[in-house]
């Protein structure tokens, strides 16, 4: 099943974050930038035309992590929207991080026919 299929489950504290192994197979399916420096992470930048359409963005994305229970932290700037992914609970990257990453994607595909 392709990961935008699935949905995020609830991650345990003290569960363990995934292998650089396994980090590096789910990020052949998204194409994330993988961040090892401190905890790990995905991130990806996204242009838009102008501050509006960012912000359509950002709450499409909101809405959709909402559903999936699983928050992302944005940076947003006039045209530029940068989303940075991992799970806060267990302080590094889950299947979850790749499933709403993929989900993302698929909002920003779908946003060039807005």
């Amino acid at each position: 099943m392709a990961l935008n299929g699935k949905h995020c489950v609830p991650c345990e504290a003290g569960a363990p974050p995934l292998t650089e192994t396994r980090e590096n197979r789910f990020n052949t399916l998204v194409h994330w930038e993988l961040d090892r420096s401190g905890v790990h992470m995905i991130r990806k930048s996204f242009s838009f035309r102008d501050f509006k359409e960012s912000m359509a963005f950002v709450n499409r994305v909101a809405a959709i992590a909402e559903s999936e229970q699983h928050h992302p932290d944005f940076h947003v700037s006039y045209k530029k929207v940068i989303i940075e992914l991992h799970t806060h609970a267990i302080l590094g990257l889950s299947e979850n991080d790749f499933i709403l990453a993929a989900k993302i994607d698929e909002a920003a595909r779908e946003r060039e026919q807005w």
